[in-house]
């Protein structure tokens, strides 16, 4: 076996996936999801096959022209990676798995009524990233292996379906088509189900696949884009003012990098439980509710997953361990963007949040310094229990630094040929290297690469931000330990990003009736800007101040998204002497467990496993 990924049982030697085409028929009274999966190969093979699952039951495998069986054999559960499927293939160039989900698919929540906004209509959507597309479909779900697929979904009729994909068509189920399609379910032409048909033209890495059903409805907010949500118009009618500058970030991104190459941008605004604040699958990001502010500035993180349609989306990271090849350049193109739509105050105000965060993530892994590397050795580690802002800021820190030595006309014209020449590819971090050095003769002998690429922690040509707001903003709270209270004049202007930079600038050593004083004036415990809110509980809690763990709790219960889950757990949990918040951690999971996405659970329990 030669396998190109830590977190997968693909084999080099074997060929890849060319085409995915799949049905599925979903049963919302079991969670289950019936399914099959014609799986299309570059070219013909023979001998085993492997395929990424996890938590699927496999039913058969056959070979779709002769409809004779083709033999497999499933593996036992292997930690992190999941089940090996392998199929015995007798110069085969195609196949046909007939397959069901488990209730348990860490890609999938399904959500009953009463966890909608509207109560009425139950709900199912999927988040894929890093290596979750295994539990919805078999696949070698690898970014390095890039895949064009289509999808028939059977849904109940009241409900409507979206997808990552462009929409071919809803239409009525026929009869007898659940045989053609052997996805085992007699139901698929039942009254009362429709089917929606999608197509997705472009190569993918698999864990862009991306589905959500259920009550939904939209706005038009753009000549290519659309918010989708579930179906209340307040909802709706926010989404759309919040997202309104869609269009504008989306011409400036094509000013920079190139042609938009995915044809729609449209956004989609999941439930509270959603558990990232958005996912760049294209044609179709999802969103957190959280990203709902009502001044506009949730747009920001539009901006981030915009960024990702030509940097991760068009050029991908062959592996998680080259995760920052997807996230320091959206990172670094997001702010370029919102430089020029929002106004460089913005994305100052951005920077200095991440060097910030870069700062607390060093000192977060400070006992395991591989997980501040660029390039770090992922093999045996799950992506979701070391995924941090690393790959972000110091992946955008690094573009910082060699912008800085060569100039922005030259660095934007070296980035244009960057996207074109790699576009549609997955690559790994020596490939960049070799396409930086070839492109700008001499870049090695002023910046040393390899240390920027496989050194730990924070290297010293790192560029902490140095703006006026940046600055004052950094001053005002170091100032704070000293009784300093911000005077209303100074903090009339200011949004939510101001406040998470001040807070997250406060001197660790303060006492209680400080942060009580700072809240009583400006009501931050309260702040629909949850980056403001969870700042400052997160602050309220290491101090030990436990006039807020009320709304603590009320956040942990209300939002599942794990940017905010984890430091708040981790808050509660760690460190010594700390008993009664440990028991607090525990009894809310407990409570809130259900509500969380699969993967959030997954989080939540390896914080707490390694502190109590």
């Amino acid at each position: 076996m030669a396998p190109i990924d830590p977190h997968s049982f693909t084999d080099s030697t074997q060929p890849s996936t060319s085409h995915i085409s799949l049905s599925l028929y979903f049963d919302f009274s079991s969670s289950i999801i019936h399914a099959s999966a014609l799986i299309s190969l570059t070219n013909p093979h023979s001998g085993p096959f492997f395929l990424d699952t996890r938590s699927l039951s496999i039913d058969s495998v056959i070979d779709p022209q002769s409809k004779t069986p083709i033999p497999f054999s499933l593996s036992e559960n292997v930690p992190i990676k999941g089940s090996q499927l392998s199929v015995s293939l007798s110069n085969h160039s195609s196949f046909l798995v007939t397959y069901t989900t488990s209730p348990s698919s860490t890609a999938l929540q399904w959500l009953n009524p009463l966890q909608t906004f509207n109560k009425a209509y139950p709900f199912v959507y999927t988040q894929c990233h890093a290596i979750h597309a295994r539990a919805v479909f078999p696949c070698q779900d690898t970014p390095a292996m890039r895949i064009r697929y289509s999808a028939r979904l059977n849904i109940p009729d009241q409900l409507s379906a979206v997808m990552a994909a462009r929409h071919v068509e809803r239409c009525r189920p026929i009869n007898n088509e659940a045989e053609e399609l052997a996805c085992g379910n007699s139901s698929w032409s039942a009254p009362g189900r429709m089917v929606e048909e999608f197509v997705m033209e472009q190569p993918v890495p698999p864990y862009l696949f991306a589905f959500a059903i259920g009550e939904l409805g939209n706005r038009e907010v753009g000549p290519r884009t659309r918010v989708f949500a579930e179906a209340a118009p307040e909802l709706l009618d926010a989404a759309a003012r919040e997202f309104a500058g869609t269009e504008d970030m989306i011409k400036q991104g094509e000013k920079l990098f190139g042609k938009y190459e995915w044809e729609r941008f449209d956004l989609l605004v999941l439930p509270p439980s959603f558990p990232v604040g958005g996912m760049e699958n294209p044609r179709m990001v999802f969103l957190t509710p959280t990203q709902i502010k009502g001044d506009a500035s949730g747009a920001q993180v539009v901006a981030h997953e915009l960024a990702h349609s030509w940097t991760g989306n068009l050029i991908t990271n062959k592996t998680n361990e080259h995760f920052w090849l997807n996230e320091g350049f959206t990172t670094y193109a997001e702010r370029r963007i919102v430089e020029v739509v929002q106004g460089e105050k913005r994305a100052a105000l951005s920077i200095g949040i991440g060097w910030r965060g870069l700062n607390d993530e060093v000192e977060r892994f400070k006992d395991n310094m591989e997980f501040t590397k660029l390039i770090n050795n992922q093999e045996g580690i799950d992506p979701d229990d070391v995924y941090s802002q690393v790959p972000y800021e110091k992946g955008f820190q690094f573009l910082l630094r060699i912008e800085r030595q060569v100039g922005r006309p030259t660095f934007d014209e070296f980035l244009k040929k960057y996207i074109a020449t790699f576009k549609f590819k997955s690559i790994d971090t020596e490939t960049f290297i070799d396409f930086l050095k070839a492109n700008i003769p001499g870049i090695e002998t002023q910046i040393d690469l390899k240390l920027w690429t496989e050194g730990t922690g924070i290297p010293p040509d790192a560029h902490e931000p140095d703006s006026s707001v940046y600055k004052m903003i950094v001053t005002l709270g170091n100032e704070f330990k000293n009784g300093r209270i911000l005077r209303e004049d100074e903090v009339a202007d200011w949004q939510g990003q101001e406040w998470e930079l001040y807070l997250k600038n406060l001197p660790k050593s303060i006492e209680a009736s400080q942060l009580v004083g700072l809240d009583s004036r400006y009501r931050l415990s309260e702040s629909k800007d949850y980056e403001v809110k969870v700042a400052f509980l997160q602050r309220a809690i290491a101090i030990g101040c436990r006039d807020y763990y009320n709304e603590v709790e009320k956040t942990l219960k209300e939002i599942g998204r794990m940017r905010y889950l984890r430091p708040l757990y981790t808050a509660l949990v760690q460190g010594n002497g700390k008993e009664e918040d440990k028991v607090f951690a525990k009894r809310i999971f407990s409570e809130a467990r259900e509500f969380y996405h699969p993967i959030a659970q997954g989080v939540v329990e390896s914080i707490l496993a390694k502190h109590l």
